[in-house]
């Protein structure tokens, strides 16, 4: 399939009610084994099998994870950075942002910012680290970060 059709593909994909409980099962339980989902859900294996298939090929799905405690990396610096993009990079910069493993997550937003970036990093080196390699995406023009202290 070529490129631009695949692209399309991912577009019109919308996931219907059974790909939604699918997730949420994932979501409390990322492990989980076809034949438990597929018991989970009250449906074949092999039923199971293709939604998971077609939710990784389109990009609904970006994998498996797992959760740990919150006291696992006492150490760790959590951060949320906002980032502007400038004129029609937002894609490519999304695109670079996604591979840094640091970055736990990603979102869009209005006002001043186009992105708002969790970043989790082992200590405050890789986080300097981190910002730096932020900040030199081709596409970057601003960015404003806080440190996450303390939950409340």
């Amino acid at each position: 399939m070529s490129e631009p059709r695949k692209e399309a593909e991912k577009a019109k994909y919308s996931p219907d009610a059974l790909d939604r409980r699918i997730i949420a099962h994932l979501r409390a339980d990322g492990r989980a084994s076809l034949s438990k989902l597929a018991d989970a859900l009250d449906v074949a294996r092999g039923t199971v099998q293709n939604r998971l298939d077609r939710l990784l090929e389109t990009g609904t799905l970006l994998g498996f994870t797992a959760r740990v405690r919150e006291d696992y990396e006492m150490d760790a610096v959590h951060a949320v950075m906002m980032i502007e993009v400038v004129g029609k990079s937002t894609t490519q910069v999304i695109r670079k942002l996604r591979g840094l493993p640091e970055v736990h997550a990603l979102h869009t937003t209005n006002g001043k910012w186009d992105l708002v970036a969790n970043i989790r990093a082992s200590g405050l080196a890789e986080f300097d680290r981190v910002l730096r390699e932020v900040r030199m995406i081709d596409g970057v023009s601003n960015s404003e970060t806080s440190l996450l202290l303390s939950s409340v």
